[in-house]
Formats: C-alpha cells, sequence, structure tokens
C-alpha cells in the first residue's frame, strides 16, 4: 500500500511519519502562542487589519519575525492575513487584555520559566514516576508562586479566565437548586460558589480555602468564607460538596482522603460533585490526556476514567450516581454519600 492510498472510500490515508513530524515540532507553534500573548500583540489589533511592521514597532519586536510568527498562528486560527496586515479571528480576539473572557493569561501560562522548564525535565517523570517540578521547584508549585509573584499575578489570572470559561458550562448541566448549602472546597477566590449563588437566590454557600487564599475573598449574607486544610480540618456540614480541579492534582491515597474528609463531615445522602475531565476509556483524542501528563509532571496528580472515579468514591462510602458532560472538556461526578 503507497502512502497515498486510501483507508476507506476515497479518505487518504497520512504517510506513517506526519504525526511524528507534527508533534515533534508542535512546540513551535506553541512557544509562538506564548510569546505572542506575552508581548501583547492582540491588543493592538483593532477592527481592521493592521501591517505587522506597526504590530512589531508597539511591542517591540522585529518586523520580520513577528510576521513569521503570526502568519504560523494564522494557520491555527489565530489571527488571520489581511490586505494591510493581519486581523482578529474570534480566537485571536480572546487574547486581547481587555477582553471580558481574556484568555491571554492562559496562553502566556506554559512559558512561564516555571513551567517552561518543568516540561523541560518530563523525562524525570517518566522515569521515576515524580513530578518533574521537584527539580525546578523543589519545595512546590505554591512556594515557588509565593516567592515570585509576577509569575503568580500571570497563574492566577489564567486559573481565573479559565473558571470562567468553564463555570457557565456547569451551570447549563447541573441543578444546583436542589440544594440548601453548598460547600465550595478549595473554590479559590470562590467563581464557581458566587455563580450558583447568583443563580439560585435560595441556596447559600461556604467556601472552604487555604487562609492565604481565604482572606481575600470578601464573605456575603449569602456565603460564608472558612479558612482550612482539608487534609487536617473538618469541613463544614453542608447537603452538597463541590469540588471542582481539586482531585486531580493529587494522586489516589491523597484523594483519597480528601474524599473521605468530605464523607465524614456530611450526613448521609449528601451530594458530592466532582468537576473534572473525565479520561476516555479508548484511543480518542481528549484533553484529559494531555492534562493528564501536565498533572503527572506538575503535581504528581492524574486525570482518571469514570471507572477509576467510581472506585475512589466507593473507598470513601461515596456512591458515583452518574456523570454529566458539559460543553467543555469538563464533566460533573454526582456522587452520593452513603
Amino acid at each position: 500500500m503507497t502512502a497515498t492510498a486510501t483507508a476507506s472510500a476515497g479518505t487518504p490515508q497520512a504517510p506513517p511519519h506526519e504525526p511524528i513530524w507534527e508533534l515533534a515540532e508542535a512546540i513551535v507553534a506553541s512557544r509562538s502562542l506564548h510569546v505572542v500573548a506575552e508581548l501583547g500583540v492582540a491588543d493592538h489589533v483593532g477592527d481592521g487589519p493592521v501591517p505587522a511592521e506597526d504590530l512589531a514597532a508597539a511591542c517591540g519586536a522585529d518586523p520580520d519575525a513577528l510576521e513569521r510568527v503570526l502568519r504560523l498562528l494564522a494557520t491555527h486560527g489565530i489571527f488571520e492575513p489581511a490586505s494591510g496586515g493581519y486581523r482578529h479571528t474570534k480566537s485571536s480576539l480572546l487574547l486581547r487584555s481587555d477582553h471580558p473572557m481574556s484568555m491571554r493569561a492562559f496562553a502566556r501560562l506554559n512559558g512561564l520559566p516555571v513551567f517552561s522548564a518543568t516540561f523541560g525535565e518530563l523525562e524525570h517523570s517518566v522515569r521515576t514516576g515524580s513530578p518533574a517540578l521537584e527539580l525546578v521547584a523543589p519545595n512546590g508549585l505554591w512556594p515557588y508562586l509565593q516567592e515570585h509573584p509576577e509569575e503568580a499575578a500571570v497563574f492566577e489570572e489564567a486559573m481565573t479566565a479559565k473558571a470562567h470559561a468553564d463555570v457557565a458550562a456547569v451551570l447549563d448541566v447541573y441543578d444546583f437548586s436542589r440544594h440548601r448549602r453548598i460547600a465550595d472546597v478549595g473554590g479559590g477566590h470562590a467563581h464557581l460558589i458566587e455563580a450558583i449563588l447568583d443563580k439560585h437566590h435560595d441556596v447559600t454557600g461556604v467556601l472552604f480555602e487555604l487562609p492565604h487564599v481565604a482572606d481575600e475573598v470578601a464573605p456575603s449574607p449569602r456565603l460564608e468564607v472558612i479558612s482550612g486544610d482539608f487534609f487536617t480540618d473538618p469541613l463544614p456540614g453542608c447537603d452538597a460538596y463541590l469540588m471542582m480541579n481539586i482531585l486531580h492534582d493529587w494522586d489516589d491515597e491523597r484523594a483519597s482522603a480528601i474524599l473521605a474528609a468530605v464523607a465524614k463531615s456530611s450526613e448521609p445522602g449528601a451530594a458530592v460533585l466532582v468537576v473534572e475531565t473525565v479520561m476516555p476509556e479508548g484511543p480518542e483524542q481528549h484533553w484529559a490526556k494531555t492534562l493528564d501528563v501536565l498533572m503527572l509532571a506538575v503535581t504528581g496528580g492524574r486525570e482518571r476514567t469514570e471507572a477509576e472515579y467510581r472506585r475512589l468514591l466507593g473507598h470513601a462510602g461515596i456512591d458515583l450516581v452518574r456523570t454529566l458532560p458539559t460543553a467543555t472538556p469538563f464533566s460533573v461526578v454526582e456522587g452520593r454519600v452513603r
């Protein structure tokens, strides 16, 4: 069979070297995105096309080099070549700092020194099963970010932007109005729980977070803010517990400990709502598979299949009731405390 032979009914079969070539060189487009986001190029593109020379002057870049990078990004739908220069696409608009759903910080994230160095050490994770981050920041990610406030600011902006994109999808698939009091465990700056309270006026909420994060969140008549560590401190009594992007930070032993703490603090029948990417069982492409390796390198955690969540919840005395996919790669895994 030749490289141009068809796999079925007129569909060309890619040469076997092509996936290898594309993946080996994928870092080029990725780093181009990091750099363009870092330079703030999108902020200088308005309603019409802007010459690359003008963009370079505004960003302190070399005109020819920036033109070549924009030409590459345009093949991925980020910016569009037009007569006289480059204009925005729906995707590149999200790189503007002033866009209400700006993803600029998220695009900068993996270009930060701590993450770019960590991915450079991925072989360490593959050989040992331990986070590559430990070679870059031996004390861990959170102490590192506390010592590097500029990187911490980008990280926080990136997580906030991602939360805004995912929160609406979660609210679309799950009816939180069935609960009286919801604990957002490790809920950061309360983006999700506040969105729930804004939509369901008869619900009250609790943000349970580490002190340095909880201190930055103002309580309200319907939102209580409690400082604590879910590994050592009791959780508040609620009829629902929400954890978004929490369990994937940890290995099975630590994730089980978090779930056990939830079960211990709740009454039988309480809902446990785990919002994560759920790993498909098959070989298809899915964001969870990328995120899984990222967790391997950075935190030592992992993404999990539905069957793995069923076992993890079961060990903590929680039955998996259903899994609700959202419009994003995330799903809501709903459990009930026995």
